[in-house]
């Protein structure tokens, strides 16, 4: 038994209400987050154990299918995810800042991840949405080296999903940007 996420977003609030409900009377699992989101999605985010969060998304995908944009299940997602969803990650030393965009905020949770599993990097902030027109992105930091690598592994996860938009790598961002970012 393994803890999972899982998450389906979709174009209408309608349905993701709908399918949030469904979802929850499908399996155990617990919400995280549903919630309305720029502009005018809504998103659910599930956790639980992997065999109930793959079953109640599958239920998502089925049921409300034409109104999802997109959706995921994680099976044991990197730790870092949670604070940095809601912006309780604590960062002391910016090394070099990484910043992957995706068109959607399914598609960036899948990028963290990726970027989180594959080299030593901390996870800044993962924004879902809010204030973007529904873009979502990513900001991680640790050696250049280390952010250049998770970023490719993030860009090579998203990209056939159709939802990668851009990303960069700062080798050594101002104390003024960093400052009105963290």
């Amino acid at each position: 038994m393994s803890k999972a996420i899982g998450m389906a977003e979709f174009k209408t609030v309608s349905a993701g209400i709908t399918a949030a409900d469904a979802m929850v009377k499908t399996a155990d699992v617990d919400v995280i987050e549903a919630e309305t989101v720029c502009p005018g999605k809504y998103i659910v985010i599930i956790t639980g154990e992997l065999s109930a969060v793959t079953a109640s998304v599958e239920t998502a995908r089925t049921l409300h299918g034409l109104h999802l944009i997109d959706s995921f299940v994680l099976g044991n997602p990197a730790d870092e995810i949670f604070p940095a969803i809601y912006g309780a990650t604590h960062v002391e030393i910016v090394q070099s800042l990484g910043i992957v965009e995706t068109y959607d905020a399914a598609a960036i949770i899948v990028a963290a991840d990726q970027a989180a599993k594959t080299a030593d990097v901390s996870l800044v902030e993962i924004r879902l949405a809010r204030g973007m027109c529904g873009k979502s992105y990513l900001l991680l930091t640790g050696e250049v080296a280390a952010v250049e690598a998770a970023i490719a592994r993030a860009e090579k996860a998203v990209e056939p999903r159709g939802m990668y938009l851009d990303s960069s790598v700062i080798a050594r961002p101002d104390k003024k940007i960093i400052d009105q970012i963290l």
